[in-house]
């Protein structure tokens, strides 16, 4: 419990000294997808994108591990609104454990893809663990690559990460997703849940312009049975 404690400490500490505004975190996130898309050969498969659901990003996630690691990090989730692209951005926290040898403190950019209905309603809870309650695989790497095991099929969310420009699927079981509903209220001026922002039907900040520009472009088509419009205003979109 002691090595417990201190491994939390240590990474709340590295939270609070990098400690950003939900602005700022959706500047980072709109750059971690860019920079992971510019690289076909092992981006996020093209065909992947294109019938996902929803997507999530979390910059930076920390993890500090001494004998037992912590993690935490802070991001977004966006889902497809019918004919209108990607919708409103969600703020969203990733919170998770693990057991390990390491001594120090990690910063990994993960990405997240909700494949199916079932993934984006577990989404819309207030609290999912991956792997229990919602079945998570490793992406495969490579723009021109699709899902190719039983496991990444039948998942409902597959996940990547990079860390020191290493970019590769990984499957974060016991991990759980919470709604951060501080970030929401700070990025809308009033307090949106999850489910109102990700369901549609809710405004985008002008500071989220730049993040679903990138990944309309990325990912211009529409997956089925995804929900009703959302609209986003505030920035004319970047052509």
């Amino acid at each position: 419990m002691r090595k417990f404690a201190l491994a939390l400490s240590l990474c709340s500490s590295v939270v609070l000294f990098a400690a950003d505004t939900a602005q700022e975190r959706l500047s980072d996130a709109t750059k971690v997808f860019n920079e992971i898309m510019a690289t076909p050969d092992k981006g996020v498969p093209q065909e992947l994108l294109e019938t996902a659901h929803c997507i999530v990003i979390v910059p930076g996630m920390k993890q500090a591990a001494l004998g037992i690691g912590a993690k935490f990090g802070r991001g977004y989730a966006v889902c497809r609104q019918n004919r209108a692209g990607w919708g409103a951005p969600a703020a969203i926290r990733v919170e998770g454990g693990s057991f390990g040898f390491q001594i120090g403190v990690s910063n990994t950019d993960i990405i997240m893809l909700v494949m199916n209905d079932r993934g984006m309603r577990r989404l819309l809870e207030d609290k999912v663990t991956l792997g229990a309650e919602a079945t998570v695989a490793a992406g495969p790497v490579g723009r021109q690559t699709s899902a190719s095991t039983d496991v990444q099929v039948s998942a409902e969310i597959l996940s990547w990460s990079r860390s020191k420009g290493l970019f590769a699927g990984i499957a974060l079981h016991g991990a759980t997703l919470r709604p951060d509903n501080d970030v929401n209220e700070e990025l809308y001026g009033s307090k949106l849940t999850n489910k109102q922002l990700l369901s549609g039907g809710q405004t985008a900040p002008a500071s989220a312009m730049d993040l679903i520009t990138a990944l309309n472009r990325y990912s211009p088509r529409e997956a089925k049975d995804t929900p009703i419009e959302t609209r986003a205003v505030g920035k004319d979109k970047k052509k």
